[in-house]
């Protein structure tokens, strides 16, 4: 069926991300960072390329550029706030994992038990990215060494990705086309 699909998919992911991770934070050489990196962003397109599709196909004109336009904004002002505060957000990092195995659970259970997730998991989710991407700017700014600019870039462009990806899915649910 088309949630043991995405359960298998979603699998993947988690492993392919935990392995890039994995290569991305290594003490080894610069090219396996890249590399870690690069299957990242392999693996991030096989999960965006579907819903892409559907909002580019059912979603209406301008949703993607909408999503990420409100994407764009959001980031800029976590930044700022990091950037003005200056404040160290690590504290973040178990309450942020708490969340990650909730919403977990929730996605795992609708694609077993075949209901949808609607617009207010969207819209904690996008409460959950933002969070995201406020605790790896945070340890961009205060966590990462000078050295591990690979593996700060992945922390940060997979906190931005979920951000968007959930703003998108939440924009769809208006336009009729998300099937969360």
């Amino acid at each position: 069926t088309g949630g043991m699909s995405w359960l298998i998919v979603l699998g993947l992911f988690m492993v392919v991300s935990y392995v890039a991770n994995k290569l991305a934070i290594s003490g080894g050489s610069e090219q396996m960072q890249y590399l870690g990196l690069g299957l990242f962003i392999i693996a991030e397109a096989f999960v965006f390329l579907p819903l892409l599709f559907i909002a580019t196909h059912f979603g209406g004109e301008g949703l993607i550029p909408t999503a990420g336009l409100m994407t764009l904004l959001l980031v800029g002002g976590i930044t700022a706030t990091v950037f003005i505060t200056k404040k160290d957000f690590s504290f973040m990092g178990g309450i942020l994992s708490m969340g990650a195995f909730v919403a977990l659970g929730f996605i795992v259970c609708s694609m077993i038990f075949g209901f949808s997730l609607g617009l207010i998991f969207s819209a904690v989710m996008i409460l959950f990215a933002g969070g995201s991407v406020l605790y790896s700017t945070s340890n961009v700014l205060h966590q990462y060494r000078t050295d591990q600019h690979v593996a700060a870039s992945l922390s940060l462009f997979a906190s931005v990705a979920l951000l968007f990806f959930y703003i998108l899915q939440f924009l769809m649910s208006f336009a009729g086309g998300g099937d969360d």
